[in-house]
């Protein structure tokens, strides 16, 4: 009887611990360490399944396609891109071409690879966070040279080399004070999102990246005719353009080099697995060259993290965080609350109420032409276009940073400037101020200042006309003759003359300039 009471006991002492194990958030085992996290649905889905019929032995290829992992951190960044490899490897001839020729340029190669060791570790992260393969890791090897301020002849821009349409359409913004095609950040999610979504239409990672260098539309077009020849759609079967013919093969055979440097008689230089940035909150509008300084980096080194930024200045607004150095990033903020030697902007932005030439507007802000030209990328013998969006020097009493909607959508519009040149003309019968003005298409208020008259007077038959009209040529080109140059030249020839000998340079008014 005794024996039985023990038993009940210890059987009641067993559901009551079974009722509570796992339901108290800080349950712990016997040794005082935290209970394990109860199974998921789909743990236990598993389990079940596993349950069902006798036990099998795992065997190798079991644990093969179980992808279990390394009890040991990888050594460098390398040995942990070479675990992450996943596409099949691509067999043809023009691979071991490419790797003859990366092989034999060994100082090409470590240029190279020392210029992605600032951005490797965080592509390698975002990468296995999606679950995609990590060769394409190294694709803005073949894209770049990891060189994000690279610009190709089609416009593609930065590491990634995105088209500026493409760009847009996966929200990498383009406007007159950044190009996020070239951040780090924005464009590799960019990059990765689209080729995602290449893989999702293609269902291989080969095609995916044909599509990625030639267009997804030109690869359907491409597989479907093989599709109706009856021939292979995979990525040696499709006929293609030479530079995307090569451009899995050249992935592949830098992928086969890192994959085994010493076979190829390659070194690659020590990249650390740990980040080698991290981001910084910028509170307000700040120098490029002060951010740098505060940071304690060149300003170099500054913009190879940075790359995005067009001018000298960084708008918060637009842009509230920038990428610093790992152990730079701490000494940023600390000297950025220590700072108290006026305000972190020496520029700011203004918005052109009107058409101006480059000249007026630096006369406006007080700053040179030619700095004005410099800063803001404009070129010369171009018109700014109202509603620009141009960088000038900040006043020291100015407290507000520049606003949102310009930081992130500001744009400098240009307009070829208008060269003319001084005309005389004879009047006919009948003509005015108005009908000249409309014959050559110009104000007849700027007719009128010219010939020292009123804007309704009407000329007498044969009297000398002075015309500014346009010359016929624009900037580096030859340009169409417009309405008016043709009947100065008609005019110029009725009177047996030369054009250009009825003309003179004189001064350009300012409102004949402008349109």
């Amino acid at each position: 009887m005794k024996i039985l009471h023990i038993a009940c006991l210890a059987g009641l002492l067993w559901l009551t611990g079974c009722a509570t194990h796992g339901t108290s958030a800080d349950a712990t085992n016997t040794e005082g360490q935290p209970a394990p996290a109860p199974a998921t649905a789909a743990q236990r889905g598993r389990s079940a399944d596993l349950a069902k019929g006798p036990l099998q032995p795992i065997t190798s290829a079991h644990a093969a396609r179980g992808k279990v992992a390394a009890l040991s951190a990888p050594a460098d960044l390398w040995e942990r891109i070479r675990r992450g490899f996943a596409m099949p490897d691509l067999q043809h001839e023009l691979v071991q071409d490419r790797e003859q020729w990366y092989a034999t340029r060994p100082d090409y190669m470590q240029r190279m690879t020392e210029r992605s060791s600032k951005y490797l570790f965080h592509i390698v992260e975002e990468l296995e966070r999606r679950g995609m393969p990590t060769e394409l890791a190294l694709l803005p090897y073949i894209e770049s040279a990891f060189n994000p301020q690279a610009v190709s002849t089609a416009k593609a821009a930065g590491m990634w080399q995105f088209m500026p349409a493409t760009g847009s359409y996966f929200d990498l913004k383009q406007n007159a004070f950044r190009d996020d095609r070239r951040d780090v950040l924005a464009s590799t999610r960019a990059a990765l999102d689209y080729l995602q979504k290449l893989y999702g239409m293609f269902g291989d990672w080969h095609l995916a990246l044909a599509a990625y260098n030639w267009g997804e539309g030109s690869v359907g077009r491409a597989i479907a005719r093989n599709q109706k020849a009856g021939l292979g759609t995979g990525y040696t079967d499709l006929t293609m353009p030479a530079e995307t013919r090569m451009y899995v093969p050249k992935l592949q055979a830098v992928k086969n080099i890192v994959a085994s440097p010493d076979a190829f008689r390659t070194e690659l230089p020590l990249i650390e697995n740990h980040p080698y940035f991290q981001t910084v909150d910028i509170p307000r509008d700040i120098d490029v060259a002060l951010a740098a300084k505060l940071a304690d980096v060149r300003e170099e080194d500054f913009k190879a993290l940075n790359p995005s930024l067009h001018r000298p200045v960084i708008l918060a607004a637009g842009t509230p965080q920038i990428l610093l150095p790992w152990d730079n990033a701490k000494i940023f903020e600390r000297n950025l609350q220590a700072y108290t030697q006026g305000q972190y902007a020496s520029w700011t932005v203004w918005t052109l109420p009107s058409t101006m030439s480059v000249a007026e507007v630096a006369q406006r802000v007080g700053m040179g032409e030619g700095d004005l030209r410099s800063i803001n990328g404009i070129p010369p013998r171009m018109l700014v276009k109202a509603g620009s969006a141009l960088v000038v020097p900040r006043s020291t009493t100015m407290r507000h940073d520049v606003a949102e909607q310009v930081a992130d959508n500001g744009q400098i519009a240009l307009l070829p400037e208008t060269v003319t040149r001084r005309t005389t003309v004879r009047a006919g019968k009948r003509d005015s101020v108005a009908s000249v003005a409309q014959r050559y298409r110009l104000s007849a208020a700027n007719v009128a200042d010219w010939n020292d008259t009123k804007a309704g007077a009407a000329f007498k038959l044969g009297q000398q006309i002075v015309l500014y009209l346009p010359v016929q040529t624009q900037i580096g080109r030859s340009a169409k003759a417009t309405p008016a140059t043709q009947n100065a030249s008609k005019v110029a020839r009725n009177t047996k003359q030369p054009a250009a000998s009825k003309q003179k340079r004189g001064g350009t008014p300012s409102k004949v300039a402008r349109r």
